[in-house]
């Protein structure tokens, strides 16, 4: 090349789409990849960084499910704290749902509010989700025009009163409108048609939260939203899978060519019920971790492509909330806070599994990044943004939750030992250490 580069990396393991794990020297310019070339193959940079014999090169994570409630609940999480966290975990872009901020992203004016919220806080690339509640299905053509990546709803009670759920009619007339915009919708597939007949659950035993959200609920709500997108051509995106009954119906909706494709988490990926003690409200979420039998055959569904990504969720509130009622189940707020510390809990397991990093980076910077069409994310490819982690697979670290740059740091992770310290997270081109914000605002269309 006869232009001088801005940046080189030289990596001995760097994961590219296709090529798997391959040693590479990565040119960039004006924060962009323009070179892929041989390790040792001679390119002129102003800077260059060589990774160590036991880093691997990965391209940026891309989380498509982060809730950062701000604004209106930055007691809770905010953008600045949220997206420091990523980046300590290796991620360079995240989504943001559409609920948990106040106002909810369901109008331009709330999208708005909410953009003017993140201005000059993100240390990575933030995009951001609109949402559809009872009577919003107006707002759905304005919102995408104005930058959303996807729209975001419930079957099911969603715990804030402003975000109430959609019944099955408003989600399939929504993905009708959906299809014609090329646009996903994310759904939170559990229907729960008893609950106004049963009292509110008050328990601190965890199998008594697990029982009042059965496997049929998802189930139930899945075969639902499989039908709407058989019917209306729309894309139509399961999030946080937790139930591996739903699998046969995933691969039967994908032989028949419907347009779906589901998340799981690392929570589901890693804990099981048998293991979650009595009033450990920490490892509360919804739908809830299950069993060991199910987790096995959620990693199956993995292996086997029924399960397209990996995503956080992370959802946190402040202690208070998270431990209401004295580890009562009922009354804890339901969310994992883990965004930092994705990428260890999920190569953790993986590797114990034989499976490998190109596997991680398929679900979780490829996949994500092709699910809201970021073009120019998810793969160590010329033409791509120069986003990278640089991860220590072999070295281990045991969670505690005061190295958490979460704004509310309790994790149900805490005093575990996790594979995988990450070394360096480079955004475009640039390291990402916190001093300043370096992420952008991103709009659907322009990323």
């Amino acid at each position: 090349m006869t232009d001088r580069l801005d940046l080189v990396i030289r990596a001995a393991r760097a994961i590219l789409p296709g090529d798997g794990e391959v040693p590479r020297a990565i040119g960039v310019r004006g924060g962009k990849v323009v070179a892929i070339a041989g390790l040792d193959e001679p390119l002129e940079a102003s800077s260059t960084i060589v990774l160590e014999d036991d880093e691997v090169l990965l391209p940026g994570l891309v989380d498509s499910h982060v809730h950062v409630n701000e604004p209106g609940h930055t007691d809770w999480e905010g953008f600045e704290t949220a997206t420091r966290a990523a980046a300590a975990g290796g991620i360079t872009t995240i989504i943001d749902m559409p609920l948990n901020s106040i106002p909810v992203t369901v109008s331009t004016g709330a999208l708005a509010a909410k953009r003017a919220a993140a201005a000059g806080k993100c240390h990575i690339d933030v995009g951001l989700l609109g949402g559809l509640i009872p009577g919003s299905a107006g707002e759905l053509v304005a919102l995408h025009e104005a930058g959303v990546f996807g729209f975001k709803c419930f079957l099911t009670d969603s715990g804030l009163k402003e975000f109430p759920p959609v019944d099955v009619e408003e989600m399939r007339d929504a993905l009708g409108v959906l299809s014609e915009l090329g646009s996903p919708l994310f759904v939170h597939a559990e229907i729960d048609r008893a609950s106004a007949g049963r009292p509110r659950l008050s328990s601190r035993r965890y199998a008594g939260y697990l029982a009042s959200r059965p496997r049929g609920f998802e189930n139930l709500a899945i075969a639902e939203v499989i039908e709407a997108a058989r019917q209306t051509g729309g894309h139509a995106h399961v999030c946080h899978l937790s139930s591996s009954d739903a699998l046969a119906m995933i691969q039967s909706a994908h032989l028949d060519g419907v347009n779906l494709s589901v998340e799981t988490c690392p929570h589901y990926l890693t804990f099981c019920a048998e293991e979650i003690a009595d009033g450990a409200t920490y490892f509360k979420c919804g739908p809830p971790i299950r069993e060991a039998e199910n987790r096995e055959k959620l990693w199956e569904g993995l292996r086997s492509g029924l399960i397209d990504l990996v995503v956080a969720d992370h959802s946190p509130s402040t202690p208070t909330l998270k431990t209401a009622g004295d580890g009562d189940f009922g009354a804890a707020w339901g969310g994992i806070a883990s965004v930092q510390l994705t990428l260890p809990a999920m190569w953790t397991q993986a590797r114990e599994r034989g499976l490998g990093l190109s596997d991680v980076s398929r679900w979780m910077s490829e996949s994500p990044a092709k699910l809201v069409n970021l073009r120019s994310k998810g793969g160590i490819v010329e033409g791509h943004d120069a986003d990278f982690c640089v991860l220590a697979p072999e070295e281990s670290f045991v969670v505690k939750s005061e190295a958490l740059y979460h704004k509310n740091p309790g994790t149900p992770y805490e005093d575990r030992r996790l594979f995988g310290v990450v070394r360096c997270t480079i955004l475009r081109g640039e390291r990402v250490t916190g001093d300043r914000p370096l992420g952008c605002l991103l709009l659907r269309g322009e990323a």
